[in-house]
């Protein structure tokens, strides 16, 4: 990005900080998958600190705005227009297994309406960003949502439920609706970086229930500067308060966000 906001620097120095705090805690991932102990209390410590960097960092440059982090209490910014909307480390399971697929995501909202957004990948070093009205950018390079038109081309993702999560049957029958049709549906695990991925075209679209604000608000604006489509999986619905999101190219929107829905 050539120009970039002030609030853009912050947002990713604070991600690089933690990123470099998760990489030395990924190391020692693989050393901890033999003890008997398990690695579950070692990995919410790292997400804990990871957390505690990024909002050190940004609540120093920017004291006034508010904070909505998965790891910790919301907290009501004396400016109440702005808040900072972040996710530590998506893709903590990923992370517990030694998968080098997880991400840090930060989000700024203004008046409802998310306007910076970073997502880093540290273990690819790719990071992701995006600024209202400013495009969407990985590195140095711009995104665009990919061109593809045809369904049996395109590569979807989602989320599939886990451990006794009651969405399992509405999931299965999206995918009865979907595989079919497209050329496979992927589940990496982390929907910050699936949404990523739309914005850089690797994947077509992308379809999700029960987000919190932190798994997307940083993705969906990336998305929307890299000129794909978003919308909620209930008509009328917005992906924020709702938490579902559908997210596709231009090309394929309409039909997609209908088969989406059922």
């Amino acid at each position: 990005m050539s120009q970039m906001s002030a609030n853009m620097n912050i947002m990713i120095k604070a991600a690089r900080k933690a990123g470099r705090s998760l990489m030395r805690d990924f190391g020692e991932v693989e050393h901890l998958q033999v003890s008997t102990k398990g690695p579950g209390d070692f990995v919410s410590k790292a997400d804990l600190k990871a957390e505690e960097i990024i909002r050190e960092e940004l609540t120093e440059a920017r004291p006034n705005y508010g904070w909505l982090g998965e790891e910790s209490e919301e907290i009501a910014g004396a400016d109440p227009t702005r808040r900072w909307i972040v996710d530590p480390l998506d893709g903590t399971t990923n992370f517990l297994h030694g998968l080098p697929h997880w991400a840090i995501s930060i989000g700024l909202e203004h008046k409802g309406e998310i306007v910076a957004s970073v997502i880093f990948n540290p273990v690819g070093e790719e990071l992701f960003a995006a600024e209202k009205g400013a495009g969407a950018w990985m590195n140095d390079r711009r995104l665009r949502v990919s061109g593809r038109r045809d369904m049996i081309e395109m590569i979807f993702a989602t989320g599939l439920p886990f451990g006794g999560r009651k969405d399992l049957p509405e999931t299965l029958q999206d995918l009865a609706r979907i595989l079919p049709v497209c050329a496979g549906v992927r589940r990496w695990g982390a929907a910050s970086l699936d949404l990523a991925y739309v914005a850089a075209g690797r994947y077509d679209g992308f379809w999700e229930r029960n987000l919190k604000p932190w798994d997307m608000a940083a993705g969906l604006l990336l998305v929307k500067e890299a000129g794909g489509f978003i919308t909620s999986m209930h008509e009328g619905g917005k992906p924020i308060e709702d938490g579902t999101v559908i997210a596709a190219n231009a090309n394929v929107f309409d039909r997609f966000v209908k088969m989406a829905r059922g």
